[in-house]
């Protein structure tokens, strides 16, 4: 039995002027992605892959490199679309977040509905898997299109784990049923874990 482990990334350096998705790691994000590697070595990850997305690249090359294991980039596995979508507010934001999982067949907020992200989400996660099967994964992607997949095979409700999930965090899922066996959603929560 192999396992998959979908990656938040890491804390990027917000620029309001710049859409989301170019962003890139601060520092800090940087550094943590050391503590985060260091966390799930344990899992004896064989191939990190990311999202297009620069915070998510930054993220698992970090990790790869941590771990000594390949990595690469793979289309389809990047956030919910929402280029088109101004910068908001933290409580803007949640609001828009919320109804776009509550109405999963609109879209509500940015190009996709989830059911369309979810859709394009697992498309790719699942070609991932196909392509290397029976390797123990981690993929680096973001907290919408990772808490619609989990919330589909976990049976939780994503607004919540999506509000859970922290910069960065991380689902271990048992592979091939994609059954959740752990959910860490902080580095802190992980640590207190490691020490108890």
């Amino acid at each position: 039995m192999s396992c998959l482990l979908l990656i938040k990334h890491s804390l990027p350096e917000i620029q309001e002027h710049i859409p989301a998705r170019e962003w890139h790691l601060s520092e800090e994000g940087r550094l943590q992605c050391q503590q985060l590697a260091a966390l799930i070595k344990p899992y004896l990850i064989q191939r990190v892959i990311t999202s297009v997305e620069p915070k998510a690249v930054e993220t698992g090359h970090i990790i790869a490199e941590q771990l000594d294991c390949p990595f690469s980039i793979e289309v389809g596995l990047h956030e919910h679309d929402r280029t088109n979508e101004p910068f908001l507010s933290r409580e803007e934001f949640e609001t828009k977040v919320q109804s776009f999982f509550e109405t999963p067949s609109m879209v509500v907020m940015g190009r996709e509905s989830a059911g369309q992200a979810l859709s394009r989400f697992q498309t790719a996660v699942d070609d991932v898997v196909d392509l290397c099967a029976g390797e123990n994964l981690a993929i680096v992607s973001h907290g919408t299109v990772i808490s619609l997949f989990a919330a589909r095979y976990g049976k939780l409700n994503a607004f919540l784990l999506w509000k859970q999930l922290d910069l960065p965090s991380f689902i271990v899922f048992s592979m091939p049923e994609k059954q959740i066996v752990k959910l860490i959603p902080s580095l802190q929560e992980a640590k207190s874990e490691i020490e108890e």
